[in-house]
């Protein structure tokens, strides 16, 4: 017996599948106090970022004004509106990765990306960001993509650990198609 690959099963969902599936959840939030903000949190979890249509459901769903909702939105700074790279690259910018030479690994950063902070590439990969303390002085300059801490990077570096993650998608593409 061979195992054949369902095409269907590795597909992504589309917007209007995720959209259909979140207003089934948001469903569990309606009526209850203090809804509000866990309702984002899961959306932002299932679309990776705030969707304009997805702040119109809740607002609708959760009988509250869509201006109150996105002022949440914007309040908080884990919230984002702007669709964000698979893997978010973050620089320490703290006192000890700054000292160390943060910044010339965040203009390393931005120059192999070919994006700014804040920015996604176009192949919506990475988005670049910069945070303040990860809590790992004694191994500056460091940044993080995802979860994964990279300790004393030097801007030469910077291209290496890039290729790192872009060859894991390389090979995920790989096996997708064969």
């Amino acid at each position: 017996m061979s195992l054949e690959k369902c095409p269907e099963c590795s597909k992504e969902p589309t917007e209007d599948e995720l959209l259909a599936q979140f207003e089934e959840i948001l469903d569990g939030y309606v009526g209850k106090p203090g809804g509000l903000i866990p309702a984002l949190q899961t959306a932002q979890k299932l679309f990776g970022y705030l969707p304009k249509r997805v702040l119109q459901l809740i607002s609708m769903k959760l009988d509250i004004p869509y201006s109150e909702v996105t002022g949440v939105v914007s309040f908080y700074s884990f919230f984002t509106t702007v669709p964000k790279g698979k893997y978010m690259v973050r620089v320490c910018l703290g006192t000890a990765c700054y000292v160390r030479g943060g910044k010339d690994v965040l203009a390393a950063l931005e120059k192999e990306l070919e994006i700014g902070v804040g920015g996604t590439t176009s192949d919506g990969l990475f988005s670049l960001d910069v945070g303040r303390c990860f809590g790992a002085c004694g191994l500056a300059p460091v940044i993080m993509v995802n979860d994964e801490t990279h300790q004393r990077v030097k801007p030469e570096k910077v291209k290496e650990i890039i290729d790192f993650y872009r060859d894991i998608e390389m090979t995920i593409i790989k096996e997708k198609a064969g």
